[in-house]
């Protein structure tokens, strides 16, 4: 087939799912959502909505196009988004995503431009940045476990760990929560997880912790029965060297999840999530009978039936 028969597919395909994405996010009070995730074969891309400027990661693959057949097919793609979606060249950010070995590579920085922008996600606003780093600094796919989390956090005690850039804090913070902590071995993203409560006018320094710290090792430090919501997204491997030892969350997760159970109140819940497609949560030794798949229930409208992510609810029974 034709590169521009394949680019009419492509056009009919983003007109399609924009128009009714649009109107949903629109109702749903977002500004940042998936439009696209590999939908066609021939365009191994994930196209992502950031208010008024678009994201596109282009995901390494096997094209078997020449270099100049490449770079024509990357130019009349991105023509093709700007016309679906009436965006300017300036609005249109682009990133190849690798294969990364987990054991060696770390999400770092990739650029240092520092061009942050505010976008809104159901009446809070978040800062990203679609530059200098391999992410976002808003993990959509997590939308709906951010809601579940406000839902329930009036007057309880919150703690997110492995919290990135804070997005879970902000949404427990403006849930009403009396205690958020926040806990991250990064110091960049505990400033920017700061700067996100800031933007949301969110000051109180006594109400709202910020912790650097290696969370395997933080957990282990903290008193039993010190709070009501635990929210843990860990990497699948992390082997930072500010670390004892690296993170394998197929090993490891049943220490962590333990220690994170001991950490809560009777009753509490703990939202555990991970990316690692292949995850396996070995409940016989989780010290809890009350555990819930809610991957379903937590999948975003836009990630129906692409969601690359696990999500479960562990109760500490009373």
């Amino acid at each position: 087939m034709q590169l521009e028969s394949k680019l009419i597919m492509l056009e009919n395909r983003l007109q399609k799912v924009f128009k009714h994405r649009n109107k949903q996010a629109k109702r749903m009070g977002i500004s940042c959502y998936r439009l696209y995730d590999k939908d066609l074969p021939e365009f191994p891309i994930c196209i992502e909505l950031y208010d008024d400027k678009v994201y596109i990661s282009e995901y390494v693959s096997k094209h078997h196009l020449t270099e100049e057949e490449y770079v024509a097919w990357l130019e009349e793609t991105i023509v093709v988004i700007r016309k679906v979606l009436n965006i300017s060249d300036e609005n249109v950010f682009i990133k190849q995503r690798k294969r990364m070995n987990h054991r060696t590579q770390q999400y770092e920085k990739t650029d240092a431009k520092e061009d942050f922008f505010t976008v809104e996600e159901t009446g809070l606003k978040f800062l990203v940045n679609l530059t200098d780093y391999l992410d976002t600094g808003l993990f959509l796919d997590h939308r709906t476990t951010r809601q579940m989390v406000q839902a329930e956090s009036a007057g309880k005690k919150v703690l997110n760990l492995f919290c990135y850039t804070g997005s879970f804090s902000v949404y427990a913070a403006s849930g009403k929560a009396s205690l958020v902590t926040s806990v991250d071995l990064s110091k960049t993203y505990l400033k920017w997880a700061e700067d996100n409560f800031t933007i949301n006018l969110l000051k109180n320094k006594e109400q709202y912790q910020f912790i650097h710290a290696d969370v395997v090792q933080y957990l282990k430090t903290l008193q039993s029965n010190s709070y009501d919501i635990i929210v843990m997204d860990p990497p699948t491997f992390s082997n930072s060297k500010r670390m004892d030892d690296f993170m394998d969350i197929q090993r490891d997760h049943v220490s962590l999840i333990n220690d994170a159970l001991n950490v809560l109140n009777n009753g509490g819940k703990l939202y555990f999530s991970t990316n690692f497609t292949k995850f396996i949560l070995d409940t016989e030794q989780i010290n809890s009978n009350k555990i819930k798949d809610i991957t379903k229930a937590t999948t975003p409208f836009d990630f129906e039936g692409k969601l690359k992510r696990w999500c479960y609810l562990i109760e500490k029974e009373s």
